[in-house]
């Protein structure tokens, strides 16, 4: 991606919101540089005769419409231009089909609380028994669309995986739906973008990706370490587990 971004993009949609970075970068860049030569070369050429006197003007016609219909011609074509991608990411009836909807994310202060259905269960809208639990360590499978349901106990946040370009506010009182599709196997970085009191610093956790047989081995494992009643050995556990789902 470049210096001025920490990592390129490892989702699908990524790539599309990086290259509507670049078109913007592009057209404030020129913008900038040309204004800046036209300025330089004012201060050259009046520079140039140390008798020259100024004059002033009291407003052109011609360049104020100039300078209105460009900017707004330039707005709605970056208007224009943005709509796929916002519709993709943002518009429910345009999200992938074949979604699997992996958890349900509840921020608080000052952490990221994760619930995941019981392995080999839809995720439903309320807790159900067997759902298994987790803080601040969303894993997800790499190469597939998958869906969150985003919500908040308190006060505003906002869900913000930048290697993922990922970014969603939790409002209160709302369950916002947010996909994204992982291209590369890796641990993410998920922070909390909006100000949410004095332990805002510190509500951090992590975005695994991962092979979705390691996705499902993990809800496994983590089910079975949550029913684990302290005294049948742990991989026992696991088994039975895997063997309750398998019967179902």
């Amino acid at each position: 991606m470049g210096w001025w971004f920490p990592t390129d993009a490892y989702s699908t949609l990524g790539q599309q919101i990086d290259d509507l970075f670049y078109l913007i970068l592009t057209i404030v860049g020129v913008v900038f540089i040309g204004t800046h030569i036209a300025l330089g070369y004012t201060l050259w050429k009046g520079s140039q005769d140390p008798n020259r006197r100024s004059w002033f003007t009291h407003g052109s016609h011609t360049l104020e419409v100039i300078w209105t219909i460009v900017p707004a011609g330039i707005l709605l074509f970056i208007a224009l231009y943005q709509m796929d991608v916002w519709r993709m990411y943002r518009v429910q009836s345009a999200f992938p089909e074949d979604l699997l909807e992996v958890a349900e994310v509840t921020a608080r202060q000052f952490e990221w609380r994760i619930r995941y259905p019981a392995p080999g269960r839809p995720l439903q809208l309320k807790p159900q028994k067997g759902d298994v639990y987790a803080v601040n360590d969303l894993h997800v499978p790499v190469n597939r669309p998958v869906l969150i349901q985003l919500r908040t106990m308190d006060v505003q946040h906002s869900f913000f995986v930048p290697s993922l370009r990922v970014k969603q506010d939790a409002l209160p009182g709302q369950v916002i739906p947010v996909w994204f599709e992982v291209t590369k196997p890796g641990i993410y970085d998920l922070t909390c973008a909006e100000l949410c009191g004095w332990g805002h610093y510190k509500m951090r956790g992590r975005v695994v990706a991962e092979a979705e047989e390691d996705f499902r081995a993990y809800l496994q494992r983590l089910a079975a370490e949550q029913a684990y009643d302290g005294v049948t050995p742990i991989e026992t556990a696991l088994s039975h587990a895997e063997k309750r789902q398998n019967e179902e």
